[in-house]
């Protein structure tokens, strides 16, 4: 792997590691462009390439890290398993009972039965899934409450 040029370089919130947007090319002449982060420990791949680069290009600028957005968090969050998720809920004093009650009372229709299915057949559960903002919401809880509820049934 060659680097041909870099594009962008972004502190991240661990100092002295940059993420860096580069054009490179394999052994066998193809070319990509590729996000390499770059730490200033890292002795293999295009690490030392990359920080000599940057040694030798003192005034190229680099951009501030920029904290992700809390809906860029809840969007990365782990997938939770039918049987986390369900835990997760009775830790939090919700019975499933509740949540198939909460799904029976939305409008009847084609929501209210793809939400059904999905309480009752999905073997993973996505945070930033429709099912989970309108259950939620329905039960009175907040995004954060959500999301704390969330955090801790990845353990379960």
């Amino acid at each position: 792997m060659q680097l041909l040029s870099v594009h962008s370089i972004t502190a991240t919130l661990e100092p002295g590691v940059y993420m860096v947007g580069c054009r490179t090319v394999d052994n066998d002449d193809f070319e990509s462009d590729v996000v390499q982060t770059v730490r200033p420990d890292d002795p293999y791949g295009l690490g030392p390439v990359i920080r000599k680069w940057m040694t030798e290009n003192p005034d190229f600028p680099v951009g501030p890290y920029v904290p992700p957005t809390v809906e860029e968090v809840r969007a990365g969050m782990q997938p939770l398993t039918a049987r986390q998720f369900r835990l997760g809920l009775v830790n939090a004093s919700i019975s499933p009972s509740q949540v198939t009650a909460t799904i029976a009372a939305l409008p009847a229709g084609p929501d209210r039965d793809k939400a059904q299915i999905e309480w009752e057949y999905a073997t993973t559960f996505n945070r930033m899934h429709p099912l989970i903002a309108t259950v939620g919401a329905a039960l009175g809880l907040t995004d954060t409450q959500i999301d704390a509820m969330w955090t801790a049934a990845i353990s379960l």
